[in-house]
């Protein structure tokens, strides 16, 4: 165990978190877990509903981190039994199933990306389908049987739906249930979760005293917003900040954010210090430092997590050589083909637009050009047995030579 008092621990652990519950509980249990020299168990539970993990995702991850190096113990729950069902939270409509084979080559990837924040050696990493597929139809009634219906609509998405009158299927209510019984089944001291995860997280200390355990202590972390300033951040808003993005395109995306944004991002997004975090964010305010270089300095801390010093550095040079110095990157990919080649196909074939569909909504919108000059037909045929840089939007690049 770390040797950090009890006082200390709680001054680092309940930074920058949206809401504990409860405080008292908590300052209990770290002194108790510093007494006795036994790590707190730490619960992260994580559907793998989609394959890659961003931003948004990293922020309770590094929270665990820190958890962790002060001497506790984490548990992250990849959700192989709740992720096919699908958490209702949030959602206006019933959720897609997904398939068993969906799941599992989604939480192969979260396993791999989960280690770029937390320390392999020091992570317990299991399914909940270990307990749950083996409970039988009278352990899933005696679960059901401690919460009424009427604690279940009191679920804003629940209740919403129900006014609206769309459908809630049965099994939906599950889900919660099911969260929960992952408490009991790790002993968890500690949930983590975002905001909109309370109504869950309370369910695990329910559930905890109904079956004759001390109850979890719930942390509720903050929802960071995506890259539009509008909407937290989600792979399928098109908002968001991959964690395993080249560290240039990571670069690009923080730097395009609003100013606004800057201390959110600061505080939720990147490994300093809060003194240093509220220094910044203070010469910020009184115009000591310019809005450009304090960005610039949270894509640098960025990248960095994620991909090194020496990565982060190379970001900004070629950040500044593109759009400072309005020059072409020094380095991108190289692409050959034989004319004539359709412009839309070209995109797609070396990455810069998904579809050909997209490809053609860029051209309409004016979004592309050929070594600088601006693409207007969606038909354009490159013929011209020459290299040619396409640029795509402001950090997209390709170079193509006809053949």
């Amino acid at each position: 165990m770390n040797a950090t008092s009890a006082a200390e621990q709680y001054k680092i652990l309940t930074e920058n978190v949206a809401e504990i519950i409860s405080e008292d509980e908590f300052k209990k249990k770290l002194e108790k877990s510093l007494a006795e020299k036994k790590p707190l168990r730490c619960k992260l539970g994580i559907d793998p509903s989609a394959p890659d993990l961003h931003l948004g995702h990293a922020v309770v991850l590094h929270k665990l981190r820190q958890f962790q190096e002060l001497g506790h113990h984490i548990i992250i729950i990849l959700g192989d039994f709740t992720g096919r069902l699908g958490d209702p939270t949030g959602r206006s409509e019933m959720r897609k199933q997904l398939s068993e084979e969906e799941v599992l080559a989604n939480a192969r990837t979260y396993q791999d990306q989960i280690f770029n924040i937390l320390d392999e050696d020091k992570t317990e990493m299991v399914f909940n389908s270990e307990w749950l597929a083996r409970l039988n139809f009278a352990d899933v009634v005696k679960l059901a049987s401690t919460l009424t219906v009427a604690r279940m609509m009191e679920r804003e998405d629940f209740s919403k739906r129900y006014r609206d009158n769309v459908a809630i299927g049965i099994h939906e209510f599950f889900y919660p249930l099911m969260q929960g019984y992952d408490s009991i089944a790790i002993k968890a001291d500690i949930e983590f979760g975002a905001t909109e995860q309370k109504f869950n997280l309370l369910m695990g200390r329910h559930l905890q005293r109904e079956y004759g355990h001390e109850p979890q202590v719930a942390f509720t972390m903050p929802i960071l917003v995506g890259t539009d300033g509008a909407q937290k951040m989600s792979k399928s808003l098109g908002n968001y900040v991959g964690i395993t993005e080249p560290p240039d395109q990571i670069y690009g995306k923080i730097m395009s954010i609003a100013d606004d944004l800057m201390p959110e991002y600061y505080r939720l997004a990147t490994s300093l210090p809060s003194e240093e975090v509220n220094s910044i964010l203070d010469e910020l305010k009184n115009s000591s430092i310019h809005p450009r270089d304090a960005k610039m300095r949270l894509a640098r801390e960025i990248v960095s997590l994620y991909h090194g010093h020496e990565a982060s550095e190379k970001a900004e040079a070629q950040f500044k050589q593109v759009f400072q110095k309005k020059e072409m990157p020094a380095e991108m990919d190289s692409f050959t083909y034989t004319a004539p080649a359709e412009i839309t196909r070209v995109m797609v074939d070396s990455g810069l637009a998904p579809s050909k569909s997209e490809a053609r909504r860029l051209i309409e919108q004016k979004g592309v050009k050929i070594d600088g000059e601006t693409v207007g037909s969606t038909d354009l045929r490159l013929n011209d047995k020459k290299e040619q840089v396409i640029q795509v939007g402001k950090r997209k690049f390709a170079r193509v030579k006809i053949t």
